[in-house]
């Protein structure tokens, strides 16, 4: 934030002007002080960004001040309020330290435009800075490397340096919303509502109140009037997700919004004009939904301006692994749990798959990997909530995400098997299982079998021995 220091007079010109809210934005932190309880050497140490003060001829401290900064080359910029009578002496010695001035009776459009002119060249880096974090952050949630799926996130900037409708396509779980998401934080509107309407959940005959909203006494109940989601995203972004669900007669009701940015609230008397960027997607060939007759063509039109397109994951494989790793450390982030990693036959898995809920499908199983993996690796059992394989990975197409799939189920039934016939005595089944007691322990955790889970006692039952035996 910006700090200002504002120095005037009692009752001087300075005052009344900052306190008018459009002279600076919010992002200045703005101090006024009256030049008898100025104290010089505080403000000489502390740094602020811009100074304007009122220059007074009749004030000591005026002159003191003007002195202490014109002997420190590292002070802040100045611009001086000058009385439009002066002698030239004195306006020699505050032009002589001022890095612009106007005179008053101030005119805030000027004051305003000299601010911006004098702070313009230090301010840009930062305003850059703040871009690039913005559009770094925006950005962050579409993960990927694969030459096609970066060519369409290159356009999202693009995209949002416009006011044009976008329309984006691609199969369920694709990130659509996301990219919509990138889409307004990305340009002027980011300050502004972005708001979500789900038209697959807006029935027709409450399709004009949820989206238009509607006057005191439009129908019965209507005791007070309700903004629509129009209203709502004033200024910023709405998204229409799923616009193929909209009925033909909720289409035409949404035409005339895109036609001419105006609508209608039931029960209104005039129609209301929106600024609103309006952003849809779909999950179907919107063109063969036209020529089906389901979706009218002077709609398609008017949200088809710019076109993103939403590669399926199964069509990019090579980001599998990456964005796996992407979702398993914000996974473990979210729920506060330790840092976990994924076992070679697990991303082998992973991208064997054929992911027909693409990267939404991913994020989920990933995430109930993470609640049922109670170690420090991911292992192919835990990609399902039941631990045992998914459907589609039972018999892989890669031979060697079958063989370790095969590998990793024989290794749990066995161990399990033996834990289960020598009710969890560790000794007693490594001994029967031909192997080192260790060498079995070690499998025990690799496998990271739980044996409260299934119903093991932590020590076997005595039989014919005094006290209880070992169990592990």
């Amino acid at each position: 934030m910006a700090r200002l220091l504002v120095i005037d007079d009692v009752s001087g010109p300075l005052g009344e002007s900052f306190s008018t809210p459009p002279l600076l934005d919010e992002s200045w932190n703005i101090e006024t002080v009256a030049w008898s309880m100025l104290d010089v050497d505080r403000y000489r140490e502390r740094r602020v960004d811009l100074i304007v003060a009122a220059a007074v001829p009749a004030q000591s401290k005026f002159l003191e001040f003007v002195a202490s900064l014109k002997s420190d080359p590292r002070g802040s910029p100045m611009i001086l309020a000058l009385p439009p009578a002066a002698d030239v002496t004195f306006l020699q010695k505050c032009l002589a330290v001022a890095d612009d001035f106007v005179v008053t009776p101030l005119r805030l459009q000027e004051l305003r435009h000299r601010i911006e002119r004098l702070l313009r060249p230090a301010r840009e880096p930062i305003l850059d800075v703040r871009a690039r974090l913005n559009s770094e952050h925006s950005l962050a949630q579409l993960v990927g490397a694969d030459p096609a799926f970066v060519r369409e996130v290159a356009r999202i900037p693009l995209a949002a340096g416009t006011d044009c409708e976008v329309l984006i396509t691609g199969e369920t779980g694709t990130g659509k919303e996301l990219c919509a998401r990138a889409i307004h934080h990305l340009s002027r509107r980011s300050g502004f509502p972005f708001v979500c309407a789900d038209c697959a959940a807006l029935p027709d005959q409450l399709f004009e109140n949820e989206m238009f909203g509607h006057e005191r006494g439009a129908f019965t109940d209507a005791h007070r009037p309700q903004k629509g989601l129009v209203a709502v995203a004033e200024e910023g972004t709405l998204f229409l997700d799923e616009i193929d669900s909209l009925s033909l007669a909720a289409q035409a009701k949404l035409l005339r919004l895109l036609q001419d940015h105006t609508y209608k609230p039931l029960g209104a008397e005039r129609f209301s004009r929106a600024n609103v960027r309006i952003v849809a997607a779909t999950n179907k060939d919107l063109e063969q939904c036209v020529s089906a007759g389901a979706f009218r063509r002077d709609l398609f039109f008017r949200i088809n301006v710019l076109q993103i397109h939403m590669i399926p994951l199964r069509e990019r494989r090579a980001d599998i692994p990456v964005l796996a790793e992407h979702f398993l450390a914000m996974c473990c982030a979210d729920m506060g749990c330790r840092r976990k990693s994924f076992a070679s036959s697990s991303l082998q898995l992973l991208s064997a798959l054929e992911w027909t809920g693409n990267v939404r499908e991913l994020y989920n199983l990933i995430r109930r990997a993470v609640v049922f993996c109670e170690g420090s690796q991911v292992l192919p059992t835990h990609l399902s909530s039941q631990h045992e394989l998914p459907a589609a990975a039972q018999v892989p197409a890669n031979f060697r995400v079958a063989r370790a799939l095969a590998l990793n189920a024989f290794e749990r039934r066995y161990v399990e098997d033996m834990l289960r016939r020598h009710h969890g005595n560790v000794t007693r089944a490594a001994a029967e299982a031909g192997k080192d007691r260790r060498v079995f322990g070690r499998l025990i955790k690799r496998l990271q079998i739980d044996r409260a889970r299934l119903g093991m006692s932590l020590q076997s039952p005595t039989v014919g021995r005094r006290g209880p035996t070992r169990s592990d």
